[in-house]
């Protein structure tokens, strides 16, 4: 069964199902919700020490929304589920300058968190994702989901280089250098 043939699971019953794909682009990502433990210790991690500015605060259903970049572009909310036994960690990615990129493990690990590969290995350096290519740092929030902080870099893909640190990148073999 190829992706075109695929129908939803519990289709509405007064609409005809159509096998194309919609005629809409998607253009982006608005907003991404995750699951927290305490939402006081998530919203001192993603407002204290990642800057994020609060957009909503509903206490009563223990759930803050913060802006992601300039107010309205983007949203995450943290939603506090309390302590149940079974926990799900998620991932997702920040959009971020390389500049700003190339210091964040010095000012993560001066705020106690311990910047991460692709893989989950500790690093001291940006690595790179060759398929893309993209500059990449990795951390936990204090519920273990995976946050990551990327930026495309402006050269061809490398998919043999594969991941590792952004020196590594840097001594490549490209057709450019010879």
């Amino acid at each position: 069964m190829t992706s075109h043939q695929l129908q939803h699971p519990d289709p509405a019953p007064d609409c005809k199902g159509q096998p194309d794909q919609i005629s809409g682009t998607i253009t982006g990502l608005y907003e991404t919700h995750i699951p927290v433990a305490n939402l006081a210790r998530a919203r001192a991690f993603y407002q204290d020490i990642l800057g994020l500015k609060l957009a909503h605060d509903l206490p009563q259903r223990r759930v803050a929304f913060y802006w992601v970049g300039n107010p309205e572009t983007a949203m995450l909310g943290l939603w506090e589920t309390g302590s149940a036994p079974l926990s799900m960690k998620l991932h997702f990615a920040f959009c971020m300058a390389a500049r700003d990129i190339h210091g964040l493990c010095d000012q993560l690990c001066q705020r106690g968190i311990q910047p991460l590969g692709l893989t989950g290995e500790a690093i001291s350096e940006p690595t790179v994702i060759g398929w893309m290519p993209a500059l990449s740092v990795y951390c936990k929030d204090p519920d273990g989901h995976s946050i990551e902080f990327i930026s495309k870099l402006p050269e061809p893909p490398d998919p043999a280089f594969n991941h590792g640190p952004f020196s590594r990148w840097q001594l490549r073999p490209t057709p450019s250098r010879g």
